[in-house]
């Protein structure tokens, strides 16, 4: 099994210890191509290897021993299907004359995960009236599953005693004797070709006849699969004069300042005068969804006659139901197939006003912080984005961080690699996705989190020691959960701090200690500038904890949006 997986281009395997999945463990520790990460939580784990797939690009495997390990897994799963994630799930059972008898460690394992895994297999104990060749070709279908269908796929191994790699009576030595054709190989015993990629799936001439026919259109960008897809929709932007809605993870948020990418159209949606002078009849949107609520309110407003999504999967992505055309394509398809053909235009009224607003908001949030210095939420995202590397990766928490970065992150600092969970968009398993991201672009990587995120995976700061760049974790710690202040439940005094504002006095310094990190609390804009100067070059991985108030938080945010809509 593990070296078909291999010969298939699986490269990492992430293993959490256990008893019933030493025949898995003991075949990746001995193969000389694997590469393994050991970890004691499997929920941690899960997320770690789905953080390296999206940094890698290519599936990883995780696996784990019976029982309610199994179960740990389910929330990486569910994150890793939301984002079409290629992920392999490897999980020992007991035999089947073990199941619902009582025996210890022996749960109901068959489909544990659900709709959210699109293959399963329950593999049957190891036996010689089974062929080798059902092995793997069951290992080629799964892979196969998991990459053309962009998903999780789960192979739940049943295993008898003994389960340790000691000799036994069993006559395996003429097992293999079928298969000589791929011992002698070093390719997979099935190899799968398909076409999908780059054909030609629609015509593109009635899709060129709608997009002409509106007046007044916007590009909205979600997350994309890189600098070449993000410079195709660029391409397409100018052709129509267009404005650009970027989001924080599309790749076109940072790091890119060409004009038309509205960096700032949340903040100018903030504003109900601004949003009043905005008309608009289509919108053409790449990509996963955004980040920013005000743009989904806007649209629900507006009702653009025209919603035209271009996505590579053939789910549905339209939580308005606005949605009017579907491509199951990639947007960089899209735009190669359709952009050519569409007519040239100028620059309209909507273009030139959008590109005017964007500058004012840059300029407002920029003497904003000018006149006031404290560390605040905003002034963090924003200092981060102008610090980070080059080229580096930047993992945003949900919650705050991914909504203070998508708002107030600096355009004009470097280009970097932006990932987050949000698929499922929890707070769990954040560190762990964030090392694995880490693991998996082998450059430096910062994470923005808050403090509650970081509660609830602080096992997973364990991992952060076999990260071999530098890696900074920004701890945002207001005391509690800081999103809940913006909601309308903050207005309800009598329930909202004990079971909203979660309320802690927990702060770092000692799990930093603990796990072996090097650890800051700057007390300024200055000081987190040195601080974090040092720490993206350090060699062991850093914790820097901002102290920062809910109330407070509240305050300047309601500031920033009064200047900005003045």
């Amino acid at each position: 099994m593990v070296e078909e997986l291999i010969r298939n281009g699986v490269e990492y395997f992430c293993i959490a210890p256990g008893s019933r999945s030493s025949p898995l463990t003991v075949a990746v520790a001995r193969h000389a191509k694997a590469q393994s990460m050991v970890h004691f939580d499997e929920r941690g784990l899960a997320f770690h290897a789905l953080g390296y797939v999206m940094a890698a690009k290519k599936p990883a495997v995780i696996i784990c021993t019976s029982g309610t390990a199994v179960a740990n897994f389910l929330p990486a799963v569910v994150e890793a299907s939301k984002k079409k994630i290629p992920l392999i799930v490897l999980t020992a059972d007991r035999p089947p004359e073990l199941r619902q008898t009582g025996a210890v460690q022996t749960i109901d394992q068959v489909h544990m995960f659900g709709k959210y895994a699109l293959w399963h297999c329950d593999m049957p104990c190891p036996d010689l009236s089974i062929k080798p060749e059902f092995v793997l070709t069951t290992i080629d279908q799964a892979f196969y599953q998991s990459v053309r269908n962009r998903g999780v796929v789960h192979l739940n191994c049943m295993y008898r005693e003994p389960l340790a790699p000691t000799p036994t009576a069993t006559p395996w030595g003429t097992y293999l004797g079928g298969i000589t054709r791929w011992q002698k190989s070093k390719t997979p015993y099935t190899t799968y070709v398909t076409n999908f990629e780059g054909a030609p799936i629609f015509d593109p001439a009635p899709i060129v006849q709608r997009i002409d026919a509106i007046k007044n259109g916007i590009i909205a960008v979600g997350k994309l699969s890189g600098e070449a897809e993000a410079a195709q929709i660029l391409g397409f932007a100018r052709r129509l004069h267009w404005p650009v809605f970027p989001d924080v993870s599309s790749g076109l948020r940072l790091g890119h300042s060409q004009e038309g990418i509205i960096h700032y159209f949340d903040q100018i949606l903030s504003s109900s005068k601004a949003q009043a002078k905005i008309t608009v009849d289509g919108i053409v949107h790449f990509g996963g969804r955004l980040t920013s609520k005000r743009f989904y309110d806007f649209v629900e407003r507006k009702a653009p006659t025209e919603y035209i999504t271009a996505l590579n999967h053939a789910l549905r992505a339209d939580p308005l139901h606005k949605v009017s055309l579907r491509l199951e394509c990639a947007p960089a398809q899209f735009c190669e197939q359709v952009g050519p053909q569409l007519k040239g235009r100028p620059a309209g009224a909507l273009y030139k006003s959008l590109v005017k607003a964007n500058d004012m908001a840059d300029a407002a949030i920029e003497k904003f912080f000018i006149d006031d210095e404290r560390l605040c939420e905003p002034r963090l995202a924003r200092l981060v984005s102008q610090m980070l590397p080059k080229g580096s990766g930047l993992f945003l928490a949900n919650s705050l961080p991914v909504r203070e970065a998508d708002m107030y992150a600096d355009y004009k600092g470097p280009a970097v690699q932006v990932a987050g969970n949000r698929g499922a968009s929890g707070i769990d398993g954040t560190i762990a996705a964030a090392a694995g991201f880490a693991r998996g672009l082998k450059k430096p990587v910062t994470l923005m989190i808050g403090d509650l995120a970081t509660l609830h995976d602080l096992n997973s700061l364990a991992i952060l020691k076999a990260i071999d760049e530098p890696f900074v974790a920004v701890v945002i710690n207001n005391g509690g959960g800081g999103i809940f202040s913006f909601l309308p439940i903050a207005g309800f005094g009598d329930v909202f701090e004990k079971f909203y504002g979660t309320p802690h006095s927990a702060t770092f310094a000692n799990a930093a200690a603990m796990f072996e990190l090097q650890y800051a609390r700057p007390q300024s804009a200055r000081d987190f500038a040195k601080a974090y100067a040092k720490a993206i070059k350090s060699k062991t991985a850093t914790i820097i904890e901002v102290m920062t108030g809910r109330e407070e938080n509240v305050l300047v945010h309601r500031k920033l949006q009064e200047l900005l809509a003045r």
